[in-house]
């Protein structure tokens, strides 16, 4: 079987994706340890016996509904590629957003909390871009952070600082100059809870009560005391829930509110200033 061969194999087996050539041949990279370029220049190339073995095992537990990102471990992320597994969210395209908003208003000399840091994604992101800008990133799941301080390590990123908590109830006082959270924001009773990449993914990292904005509101609380006069929070949400979550932000008393598109045009991201105290 050669890589053309094998890239067909894959999308037969795996019609019922969304993406099942996209999907084959991220695997089949992970195989062969090469680039996707290497997959268009080198078509006729032959799989060895073991190779062969392993693809196919790959597009067993893919054509199961396992993730992508889980099966090869990695998945990428702004510039950045990252280890993912089990413990951790798998970081997606939409959050990007969050990191470009955060980066058109973090200064020098800021200090930048990233709450449910999972992967590490959204603080890596901005820390990579930000090396002289210090940044704090939290997650409840001592696994993940072992997964987050890797990924620093991997990309030889040294600005940020990782602990393990309770969203912002370790924070001091009008401390932090900005704020950024993918939290949880799944309603409990959700079906697409049952679809999906998300049947795969850790819970604690999607689930936020009966309406989905239990932590959210947890963090526009906490946040008024621990950010300073004019600094900023940005929180990734639902499609559907901007209007909640903006008027969430607003009884709070944060000013300037407003919402950012993701990539398919749906509001995904709120952010507020700080009122002068």
């Amino acid at each position: 079987m050669n890589i053309t061969q094998a890239i067909e194999k894959g999308r037969l087996c795996l019609s019922e994706s969304d993406s099942p050539v996209t999907d084959s041949r991220y695997m089949l990279c992970y195989v062969l340890a090469c680039t996707i370029s290497y997959l268009h220049t080198w078509p006729e190339k032959k799989l060895s016996e073991q190779q062969g073995t392993d693809y196919e095992a790959l597009l067993f537990k893919r054509k199961k509904g396992m993730p992508v990102a889980y099966l090869i471990g990695q998945q990428s992320f702004w510039s950045l590629e990252l280890d993912v597994n089990a413990k951790t969210l798998i970081p997606r395209p939409d959050t990007e957003i969050l990191v470009a908003m955060a980066l058109e208003k973090i200064q020098l000399g800021m200090i930048v909390a990233d709450l449910g840091t999972g992967s590490g994604a959204i603080a890596l992101a901005l820390a990579s871009e930000k090396k002289n800008v210090h940044f704090m990133a939290m997650d409840r799941s001592q696994a993940a952070l072992k997964v987050a301080q890797a990924n620093a390590k991997k990309h030889k990123i040294t600005n940020i600082t990782f602990w393990q908590g309770d969203w912002l109830s370790s924070i001091a006082k009008n401390t932090l100059d900005m704020i950024v959270s993918n939290p949880p924001y799944i309603a409990s009773n959700d079906p697409h809870l049952k679809r999906g990449d998300l049947r795969f993914e850790p819970s604690i990292a999607l689930v936020s009560g009966q309406d989905g904005l239990k932590d959210i509101r947890l963090i526009v609380k906490q946040a008024r005391l621990v950010l300073k006069s004019k600094a900023w929070l940005l929180i990734e949400h639902g499609y559907e829930q901007a209007n909640e979550v903006n008027m969430l932000f607003q009884q709070a008393g944060f000013e300037q509110v407003q919402c950012a598109k993701d990539y398919g045009d749906n509001e995904r991201v709120t952010l507020g200033q700080q009122p002068l105290q």
